[in-house]
């Protein structure tokens, strides 16, 4: 009888918020259909409203919605800080200064 083995990671793992963002933030489109296959992010609309309250509030990310070409919403982020950054952010969301 062959026995599973289960790999333990060290990192903990990114909640889909954490990986929407993360997706988003490097440039990258995505639309509900991507999100629920790359993600398991059934109710994307719901997500980047609460992603659009947090990230807008201070002015510095806008989040962008588009149709595309088949009529399907794409969302994408756009870095509006105007200067250099000071601080940064990891994977799973950790500040570091840069």
């Amino acid at each position: 009888m062959a026995t599973a083995t289960k790999t333990v990671s060290s990192r903990p793992a990114l909640n889909k918020t954490r990986q929407v963002i993360n997706h988003l933030r490097v440039g990258k489109t995505l639309t509900s259909t991507q999100a629920l296959s790359k993600f398991g992010v059934k109710n994307l609309r719901a997500m980047i409203s609460s992603i659009r309250e947090e990230f807008e509030k201070y002015g510095n990310w806008t989040v962008n919605t588009h149709t595309n070409q088949r009529g399907m919403t794409m969302y994408s982020m756009t870095d509006t800080h105007p200067g250099q950054r000071v601080w940064g952010f990891d994977a799973q969301g950790n500040r570091y200064r840069l």
